[in-house]
């Protein structure tokens, strides 16, 4: 058996009920489950071979996903802020036998030098999927800062999904509000997928939008959603926060390295309680959820370990282990330990209710609006231009994206020049926030940048 069963068996208990909700349109769980059996049989892959989808928020990549889980095939979705040349770099490393995209992308998945999936022919190949197949390759910044690719199976998504509807409390009678980009776990695994194998009805949006939020939560009336803290601080600085109706929200979900406790009180003062979850891409990602009954006692920690995961801290870093973990990073699934923990690099402490609080990193990850920036990225970037002597990158504080990227520098060359090196190599989001100039930078005895000693005296500069 494979995935796609919840969605056949959900169709034929409700076929009249609505499964997604995408710009004016409803999808029934019927039709859902039509398009499903159309598109697997138009696949023309074989098990174990990989399919990529370029594009916004839309049901076809949840079809796709459904559709390769029939085949044995797996999905790779890329994040569409990438630049050509690090879709290329992840397309190298996974060398999918197609791509597929909406319409917008349809020219950029195109110029990637794969060829472009259609749905207009029949497949001779029965390859069936089965639930420990792998389904989902979902890329993320590693050590190096090159892009690696974390595998989950058919059953990791099913343990997700059960944790998720722990976490959520979701059942057949709840509606999602979905507006985060599902080329991230986060906004694929937390509730949009784990609420169709509910049986639950999915309002997707092609992207995020605060007034969009807002006015579906209105109109639409969703019980839940998913906010980041970058997204929860649009969405309580527009101009209808005051006046929108937000009784349906039995809660709100958000996660990150740290939310700041402003944001989640604002939403408790609108009657809203907040839960959090922490996880990452490697962990499918649901480790640690803060429940509605914990949500006003407990602002700020990230909550007690999911029902179908282990959690421990070794020397204050959190450990993962689980039925939901990765596989491994593809394609020699490695980044597990022998006996299958995953270790996050993030550091918590335990309160004496249990309760996980985030600390800090061990890793150097910036996270800036929900996304993962490696400094070792951005790094190579400036390596590569003579006129710097020195060059690294840390994360600072910012207003509106919680994290943002500083270039530390040795050189003579302006801001805007610095700047510009990472036009058409990065994303813009990664792109540096500030340029800040030393006349060398700290090291140890060993050589190594100190990127405390460096937070240090930016904090102490611009304090």
């Amino acid at each position: 058996m494979n995935l796609s069963r919840i969605i056949e068996r959900w169709a034929g208990h409700f076929p009249d009920k609505a499964a997604l909700h995408f710009h004016g349109t409803d999808y029934t769980y019927a039709q859902l489950w039509t398009r499903i059996q159309e598109v697997s049989s138009s696949l023309r892959v074989s098990k174990g071979e990989r399919i990529a989808w370029l594009g916004y928020n839309h049901p076809d990549m949840l079809v796709l996903l459904f559709a390769a889980a029939r085949r044995g095939a797996i999905l790779v979705p890329l994040n569409w802020r990438l630049t050509a040349t690090e879709h290329k770099r992840i397309l190298a490393d996974c060398s999918p036998r197609l791509i597929f995209s909406d319409h917008e992308f349809a020219q950029a998945a195109g110029n990637l030098g794969i060829p472009v999936g259609t749905f207009a022919e029949k497949s001779n190949d029965e390859s069936r999927g089965e639930d420990a197949d792998d389904v989902l390759i979902v890329y993320t910044s590693g050590t190096t800062g090159a892009p690696k690719g974390a595998v989950l199976t058919q059953s990791a998504l099913l343990w997700n999904g059960f944790n998720s509807i722990h976490a959520h409390d979701l059942s057949q009678s709840d509606h999602v509000l979905s507006p985060l980009p599902m080329f991230h776990v986060g906004g694929l695994n937390n509730q949009t997928l784990p609420a169709l194998l509910a049986g639950a009805t999915v309002t997707l949006h092609k992207r995020f939008e605060p007034g969009a939020w807002l006015a579906d939560v209105a109109k639409r009336r969703p019980t839940v959603s998913l906010l980041v803290p970058a997204t929860m601080a649009a969405v309580i600085s527009h101009r209808d926060w005051p006046s929108t109706d937000l009784s349906s929200l039995k809660m709100l979900n958000t996660g990150s390295m740290v939310v700041p406790d402003s944001l989640i009180r604002a939403f408790h003062e609108r009657g809203v309680p907040v839960g959090q979850i922490y996880g990452c891409t490697e962990t499918a990602p649901i480790a640690l959820v803060l429940l509605i009954n914990d949500s006003r006692k407990k602002v700020g920690s990230t909550g007690k370990p999911a029902p179908h995961c282990e959690v421990k801290l070794v020397d204050g870093e959190i450990w993962v282990r689980g039925p939901a973990v990765m596989r491994g990073y593809w394609p020699d699934y490695s980044g597990l330990t022998e006996d299958g923990w995953f270790r996050t690099g993030d550091l918590a402490r335990i309160d004496e209710d249990g309760c996980y609080w985030i600390v800090g990193r061990s890793k150097e990850v910036i996270i800036s609006g929900g996304e993962n920036i490696h400094p070792a990225e951005l790094e190579n970037v400036l390596a590569d231009c003579p006129d710097i002597a020195e060059a690294a990158v840390v994360g600072i504080e910012d207003p509106k994206w919680g994290e943002a990227a500083c270039a530390c520098v040795v050189s003579k060359l302006g801001e805007k020049e610095i700047l510009k090196l990472f036009e058409d190599r990065l994303a813009h989001y990664k792109h540096p926030r500030r340029v800040v100039y030393f006349d060398t930078l700290p090291r140890n005895a060993m050589g190594k940048v100190l990127k405390a000693e460096l937070r240090r005296l930016i904090d102490a500069q611009f304090r």
